[in-house]
């Protein structure tokens, strides 16, 4: 009976995964981050002078965005940590733990401000318009040009997206206040603060679950949402030899690098080092799983997972 084990360590594939995230963002984290600290300390000042909920709630929601840039930052750092015998995978899950958490403060934080929103209907308070303007209006400059420099990596990377959905949120926030100002300098509707502020919270907390979800699918080792498990199986089915498909495991390592494991029972075949180089690479390639773990049998030993076939009754325990 042969069974092998391949893993995927070339430099090359290092490269690849996870050393491109920090390079590319350290500036826009630090510029991201810098420009709200001073911005929060302007921001709550005039809220405070100008009797402006929006612009209190804004500089509140500004200063979690800040902790969740250094979150989102930190958990990238400790990604580049190498792996120890402790820690076989390093600190690569932080950043989805990052994703994770950054999605429950922005919850929290929408929740607290739909709510004071919601006391402000009762008791309506005289704001200054022309401030609320002003100040709100360098917030969507501010936030909008943060969202900006992290918009090419909100794609690919679940951390980067929540470091991207906070900025945004923020940008659309200060939007809304500045709205509200002009309303209240034209109409007097003092009114319209508080249904701003519901309004904005309503739309982040919509935009925000998607990544609460996400972040917590990953962080049970869900698949990945841009791979199809089933196309996987079906292409290592497609392989010559193959019989059958066993035990096939796709997971995240970390938001941008996913991990498979996998055995292959081909009767016929003599293990051959070309084969699973080439399943190696077609996988890195087309699916973009940068660390797989192929082992191939003739006959299938272990009592498998998630296979369709059930192997020949074993005594023996189930393995990995």
């Amino acid at each position: 009976m042969s069974s092998h084990h391949h893993h995927d360590h070339t430099h090359e594939d290092k490269h690849h995964g996870h050393h491109h995230a920090p390079t590319s963002f350290n500036r826009a984290f630090a510029i991201g981050i810098s420009l709200n600290i001073g911005f929060v300390i302007v921001e709550a000042f005039y809220g405070w002078q100008a009797h402006s909920l929006s612009l209190l709630a804004d500089a509140g929601h500004n200063l979690s965005d800040v902790l969740g840039l250094l979150l989102a930052w930190a958990a990238i750092f400790l990604g580049t940590f190498q792996g120890n015998d402790q820690r076989t995978y390093g600190w690569r899950r932080a950043s989805i733990l990052a994703a994770l958490i950054n999605a429950m403060v922005l919850l929290v934080a929408m929740g607290a401000m739909a709510w004071e929103a919601l006391q402000r209907f009762q008791h309506p308070v005289a704001v200054t318009g022309q401030t609320m303007m002003w100040v709100a209006g360098i917030g969507v400059l501010i936030n909008g040009a943060t969202a900006w420099l992290f918009m090419n990596g909100s794609h690919n990377d679940i951390n980067i997206r929540g470091a991207f959905l906070h900025m945004a949120a923020d940008a659309l926030v200060s939007l809304g206040v500045v709205v509200a100002g002009f309303a209240y300098i034209v109409c007097g509707w003092p009114w319209l603060d508080p249904v701003m502020s519901l309004l904005i919270a309503i739309v982040i907390i919509n935009g925000t679950w998607r990544l609460l979800k996400q972040s917590l699918h990953l962080t049970l080792d869900g698949v990945p949402e841009h791979i199809d498990l089933a196309e996987v199986r079906r292409y290592l089915l497609s392989l010559p030899d193959v019989s059958a498909v066993h035990d096939l495991h796709i997971w995240a390592m970390s938001s941008s690098e996913v991990a498979l494991t996998v055995q292959l029972v081909m009767p016929t075949s003599q293990t051959r080092d070309a084969l699973l180089q080439e399943i190696t690479e077609e996988l890195h390639e087309h699916y973009h799983i940068n660390h797989a773990t192929i082992q191939i049998v003739t006959v299938p030993f272990t009592r498998a997972c998630s296979s369709q076939v059930p192997p020949p009754p074993c005594k023996d325990k189930h393995s990995h």
